[in-house]
């Protein structure tokens, strides 16, 4: 049953425990006396337990602030930039943040776009620039400061106080669930990746532009997901599910607004670089066409499979080895072409779903279908998933066992890496078990996600809201006219099919 407030998300309300409402945490509650009582004083109070400081957010900052903490002395060994012996795989602290300050010619001076072409969309590129060439300025009039561990320290803390603020942000969606934000807090992904890139820019904006959407600020929330498009490709994504459940819901002036304010974000936001620097700033998208199949991905997997029964010769190949060796255009076409189907699939179950689905179910399955059949799959895409999981699936179980996959690959992929440097750890084939392994729980949560969609009565959201807390103009609102009529349609044929001729 529905717990639904007069005052909408923002009002009074009861608040979720995850050990009455998650079979997965109740088991484990058994462990220290079972779950809190119903009659627990203050039990249902958003700001905690009788008015003490420690509410449930307060407590899940707390959290995100040490996972962040852990994160930064684990990245520890490699801070001062000495990579000596392998270091930074043996310690499992590579981090591109250190080896792109020279690698992108920041520790001489030069200026992102400008002076040298980058590999990522332009917003990350002006971070880099923005916190590498003071570092550098700073160096040069103090020689024996050690501008890698500075420029490292000071991307980390920015990009943690975005991490921080993203937590925030799911606080301020879910704040009658504000334990699932805890999935975040606590998420062994976010302890191994959280400064491996700059991938928490994109996602720190991608939560405020969310924000402005639930808050029905369309023009708002369009240049927060634009600058977060400009920073990675993949929080535009989200503006499909939103055009498709405008359509569904006939509300589409709204997310018009958002989208074009979006693409003129983006178109602004790379004016500056694309104009008089063209080719440099060309370099992500050519890099992005050429890039050979990558660590860990699907076609990876079977790339390496074809090995076990072909010899990789000419004559002699499995579809995906043809495809490896033949990225532009027919691998490059393939994934695009699979990733397009998805989009498809995910469109047609947003319109004819018993139920409108969710913002953040559609959203992440997008981003896991993009994930999923894309020739690069990085450790620390992981954190593309990581809020979306939280706002479209908070229950703990299936969440930890692709926790886990994660974390068995980052930790294979050093080995991995390892045996590329000529220090063998382990047989390949460890390595394609653990991709395997995070491939098909990210497959599992797809499909759970869906069955929620399709079951929506088994959604533990839609248990605590009356709709979507995310969903902004279409929280609440009721299907298109259209899709009425051919609801209604579809039931008299029906109908008519059962009676007897």
């Amino acid at each position: 049953m529905s717990v639904q407030s007069a005052e909408g998300i923002d009002g009074p309300e009861r608040v979720d425990h995850p050990a009455q409402s998650d079979p997965f945490v109740r088991g484990l509650s058994q462990a220290i006396g079972g779950p809190l009582g119903e009659h627990a004083a203050g039990r249902d109070q958003p700001d905690g337990w009788g008015g003490r400081f420690w509410s449930a957010a307060r407590i899940v900052l707390a959290l995100t602030c040490l996972t962040l903490a852990l994160h930064w002395v684990q990245k520890s060994p490699c801070r001062d930039g000495a990579w000596a012996d392998h270091i930074q795989y043996t310690k499992f602290c590579y981090t591109d943040v250190l080896a792109l300050y020279y690698a992108e010619g920041l520790n001489e001076g030069k200026v992102p776009y400008r002076d040298h072409p980058v590999e990522y969309p332009v917003v990350t590129g002006y971070f880099m620039g923005a916190l590498g060439l003071p570092v550098h300025a700073l160096g040069e009039s103090r020689p024996e400061l050690n501008q890698a561990l500075w420029f490292y320290d000071l991307n980390a803390l920015v990009l943690s106080a975005l991490a921080v603020a993203t937590v925030g942000v799911i606080l301020a969606l879910r704040r009658r669930r504000p334990w699932d934000a805890a999935l975040f807090a606590l998420s062994p992904a976010l302890f191994v990746t959280a400064t491996v890139n700059w991938d928490l820019l994109a996602i720190g904006f991608f939560a405020f532009g969310l924000y402005a959407w639930v808050k029905k600020r369309p023009v708002a929330a369009g240049i927060l997901l634009g600058i977060a498009g400009a920073a990675k490709m993949w929080p535009l994504f989200i503006l499909g599910p939103l055009l498709v459940l405008g359509l569904r819901t006939a509300r589409l002036r709204p997310i018009l607004t958002t989208i074009g304010t979006a693409i003129a974000t983006v178109v602004l936001v790379n004016l500056p670089v694309a104009l008089p620097y063209r080719e440099n700033w060309d370099r992500f998208f050519e890099l992005n066409t050429e890039r050979p199949i990558d660590w860990g991905t699907f076609w990876y997997i079977g790339r390496y499979l074809d090995g076990k029964w072909n010899s990789g010769n000419a004559g002699d190949q499995g579809p995906f080895q043809w495809l490896s060796n033949h990225v532009d255009p027919q691998l490059n076409y393939l994934t695009y072409g699979l990733f397009g189907l998805c989009c498809l699939g995910v469109a047609a179950l947003a319109l004819f779903a018993p139920r409108k689905p969710r913002v953040a179910q559609l959203a992440f399955l997008v981003v896991a279908a993009f994930l999923i059949f894309s020739k690069v799959w990085s450790q620390q895409f992981v954190l593309w998933l990581l809020p979306l999981a939280v706002l479209a699936r908070p229950r703990w179980g299936a969440f930890l066992a692709w926790q886990i996959a994660e974390v068995l690959y980052f930790v294979s992929f050093y080995g991995e890496l390892l045996g590329a440097s000529g220090k063998q750890v382990f047989p390949e084939g460890v390595f394609v078990l653990a991709a395997s392994l995070r491939l098909i729980t990210v497959g599992v949560l797809c499909g759970l996600i869906v069955r929620d969609i399709l079951k929506p009565e088994q959604d533990r959201v839609r248990d605590t809201y009356e709709d979507d807390p995310d969903g902004g103009f279409f929280d609440g609102a009721p299907d298109a006219p259209w899709l009425i009529r051919r609801r209604e349609r579809r039931a008299r044929q029906e109908e008519e099919a059962l009676i007897p001729a």
